[in-house]
């Protein structure tokens, strides 16, 4: 490997696997919207396009050896087209999917597996990460953190096995650099099962203050992420998920430990690496 494109390279999982490829002594092509607000070392190679542009997106792949797809959208509108183009340029691709996908009907499992579906029909040399919660996720609560001491959400007593996102990225740079994991999805979740109100405790020891948990009907929470311009059919689907999570919580997997060779970052390391984003 020579150079590897990056696709989502701003984002929260993106940078940690620029940065792994960067001391893995590989070269690095970055597609962001806007490269003055990249914020990326100075050894990333920035090309400045759109991930939904298919045309953007087979100009960055041009002459990479592979590369890391983040997907951003919650529907596959125009994802064949780019991954059409993007396939055309480089075969091996690395795709950060979800645990919501299962081998057996991949569509079931909602546009992450209908672009695991477009990269196996293009005959990609693919690899599928397959994580579960994000604690990347909990970070919604970081306003009502900074003005007040109280977090209100839905099902506080949802239990999530939620994931760091170095240990994501950690996975994705070695899955870009090793043949090994083509044709392989990778289950990846943090090392154990918390409630939301449980995290929400977990904060309260590392910021070193009282934190309470006040839990929102359904209607509001639904009328909250609406008018924050998510798709109504994905906050419904997030919304059952997580009120059957109270009942039927997340699984925990050892992949991350496995081919990483030490433990999955626990949710108290990750609140420990962000305390200053709930700081203020």
């Amino acid at each position: 490997m020579t150079t590897i494109l990056v696709t989502g390279a701003t984002g929260n999982v993106g940078r940690h696997v620029v940065q792994g490829l960067l001391e893995a002594g590989v070269g690095v092509r970055a597609l962001v919207r806007n490269p003055a607000l990249a914020a990326l070392p100075a050894e990333v190679e920035v090309v400045r396009g759109d991930i939904y542009n298919p045309a953007a997106v087979g100009q960055a792949a041009t002459g990479v050896d592979a590369a890391f797809l983040l997907w951003p959208a919650f529907t596959a509108d125009r994802a064949a087209d780019v991954v059409t183009a993007l396939t055309k340029q480089v075969s091996r691709i690395v795709y950060l999917s979800s645990m919501s996908v299962r081998d057996a009907d991949p569509a079931a499992g909602g546009v992450w597996g209908e672009l695991e579906l477009l990269l196996t029909d293009a005959g990609a040399d693919w690899t599928f990460l397959r994580p579960g919660g994000f604690a990347t996720n909990t970070l919604e609560w970081a306003d009502q953190l900074r003005t007040g001491n109280v977090v209100r959400l839905p099902s506080p007593n949802a239990a999530r096995s939620l994931i760091h996102e170095r240990d994501i990225a950690e996975v994705a740079v070695q899955a870009l650099l090793g043949d090994t994991h083509i044709g392989q999805s990778h289950t990846l979740t943090g090392p154990e099962v918390l409630t939301q109100a449980a995290q929400v405790a977990t904060l309260a020891k590392v910021l070193d203050r009282p934190l309470g948990v006040e839990e929102i009907p359904t209607p509001e929470a639904r009328h909250s992420m609406l008018t924050q311009g998510l798709d109504p059919a994905f906050v419904d689907s997030a919304l059952t998920y997580w009120a059957s999570l109270v009942t039927t919580p997340e699984p925990v997997t050892t992949t991350v430990e496995t081919l990483l060779n030490h433990p999955a970052r626990t949710y108290h390391q990750w609140a420990e690496d962000h305390a200053a984003d709930f700081r203020g």
